[in-house]
């Protein structure tokens, strides 16, 4: 399969199987858009792109959250699990979408409170929204 990213104004750039994630449920906001592509920018593996396959002008820049000092422990529900098709935590691994603050000068935020979950056996993923969102911060010595 080959895709174009209109993010980076790239045509016919070849995808990896292994790296599409579907989103049975979509993301907020874009629930039409539902399978995407995982990849990183040559030199600048600290930040993924998440583009849609569905869609060549959206995509999202993901990070995992140790990388901005926050840590998760989120429950699943028992429906979220079958969304997913989760059999075992050691599958899971959380990303959140960064996102560019206009009203604060463009500074970049992540949005903490609805994750995505994805399932690297299934490559299914979901949005957890999360109500009452209470996060670890972890502090780096500098």
């Amino acid at each position: 399969m080959k895709i174009d990213i209109a993010k980076f104004g790239l045509k016919d750039v070849p995808v990896n199987p292994d790296s599409v994630f579907t989103f049975p449920q979509g993301l907020v906001g874009f629930e039409d858009a539902r399978r995407f592509t995982l990849f990183h920018e040559e030199g600048k593996p600290t930040v993924f792109w998440l583009q849609s396959l569905d869609d060549p002008q959206l995509a999202f820049s993901v990070v995992p959250p140790e990388s901005i000092d926050v840590q998760y422990e989120m429950e699943l529900s028992d429906e979220d699990a079958a969304l997913i098709d989760l059999k075992d935590p050691a599958e899971v691994v959380v990303v959140v979408v960064l996102y560019r603050q206009e009203a604060d000068n463009g500074r970049i935020a992540a949005n903490t409170r609805s994750p995505l979950v994805l399932n690297t056996r299934s490559r299914l993923g979901m949005q957890k929204i999360l109500r009452e969102f209470h996060p670890t911060l972890l502090y780096r010595a500098r």
